[in-house]
């Protein structure tokens, strides 16, 4: 799967091990790379949904938005890049179609 991050900033965080260790320690950090690797070797979102059962679309106000467990409270969100969104007749995601995302952050969901 394509991944393009919402800043450079931030792509750089998530693709050098001791930023990303820095920034959110030993554990969580090696989750996010984890998470980052299985994303991008997946061909499609519903890959990723076969392995991780945590992976699902937001509601409310994060309409629009995915969650991946990390630890704890911490969720690796992230949104379809693909252009147009690939929408199943139902009107919900394809995620068998979803080959592109954008990783907008590390954060907790329920704050």
């Amino acid at each position: 799967m394509n991944i393009i991050f919402k800043s450079e900033k931030f792509a750089e965080e998530c693709n050098q091990q001791e930023v990303l260790l820095q920034r959110h320690g030993r554990q969580r950090g090696n989750l996010i790379r984890r998470r980052l690797d299985d994303l991008r070797a997946a061909a499609n979102l519903s890959d990723i949904g076969r392995i991780y059962r945590r992976c699902h679309e937001l509601k409310g106000k994060r309409k629009g938005q995915l969650s991946l467990d990390l630890d704890g409270p911490h969720r690796l969100i992230f949104k379809v890049a693909n252009d147009p969104i690939p929408i199943k007749a139902d009107e919900g995601l394809d995620w068998t179609q979803v080959t592109s995302i954008e990783i907008l952050g590390v954060e907790d969901t329920h704050e």
